[in-house]
């Protein structure tokens, strides 16, 4: 009897143990994110998704206590992604506008980045008013191209990635490229390829706050996050990966 009383006791004491090591593992959050973003968000030679919005992301989930999981996705499809509960959040250099958040929620910010125009070297305009009559280029859907659309004279030409739209500018077909500032750095200094032909013009001409989007509703998640962002810049967390981006 005693027996069987001790091995009760044991098994009860083993699935105690083991319910309360899976409550202690840490939530998985899926997070969607554009890779094609750098030095945001991309992919590098190991084919692995790096970028200051990674290693940010990853720091807010160590301290709100989840672990991220992270979905490479096309950004004409992101935002209707996270509404059909395809993942739980996206963080990719998403500007916070009134028109986003009408449709979902919102983090708190985490960063200020500022739209600027990229032309090729031989370029005389600073300004994307001053390229009348001529085309240029940004990621479809992006605050970049909705700056464009609000220049009379010039013509948007939209991409699916914004390298495409520096691959085109390279070849003649455009004459400027609006996009973030550390992506313009990116593809305009850093890039071999580019650092000949093109040229950062002028300074930031927007002033945008990047926050981390949940489906609409979700505080909870959303309250997670911010936990997690406060306690991430309070470290001063967030001013080491600026650093390692090579970000202000």
């Amino acid at each position: 009897m005693k027996a069987i009383r001790i091995m009760a006791v044991v098994v009860a004491f083993a699935g105690l143990c083991f319910a309360s090591a899976a409550l202690a593992a840490p939530k998985t959050v899926t997070v969607a994110t554009d890779a094609t973003w750098p030095p945001m968000e991309f992919v590098d030679a190991n084919k692995k998704i790096v970028g200051f919005d990674i290693d940010f992301m990853n720091a807010v989930a160590k301290e709100a206590g989840f672990q991220a999981s992270f979905k490479n996705t096309a950004w004409d499809g992101i935002f209707a992604g996270i509404a059909a509960g395809q993942y739980d959040a996206i963080i990719s250099s998403v500007t916070i506008t009134d028109e986003r958040k009408a449709k979902f929620d919102f983090t708190v910010p985490y960063i200020s980045i500022g739209q600027i125009l990229v032309v090729p070297k031989a370029e005389k305009g600073t300004k994307i008013g001053d390229l009348k009559g001529k085309k240029i280029g940004a990621q479809i859907g992006t605050t970049g191209a909705m700056e464009i659309k609000k220049v009379a004279g010039v013509e948007l030409k939209t991409y699916d990635e914004v390298g495409l739209a520096f691959e085109d500018m390279a070849a003649g077909r455009i004459s400027g490229v609006v996009c973030d500032q550390p992506t313009a750095v990116t593809y305009a200094l850093d890039k071999k390829e580019y650092s000949n032909k093109f040229k950062i013009v002028g300074q930031p001409f927007t002033k945008e706050a990047y926050g981390i989007v949940v489906k609409k509703g979700n505080k909870e998640l959303v309250d997670q996050l911010n936990k997690g962002i406060a306690a991430v810049q309070k470290k001063k967390i967030d001013q080491q990966i600026k650093k390692k981006w090579h970000l202000k």
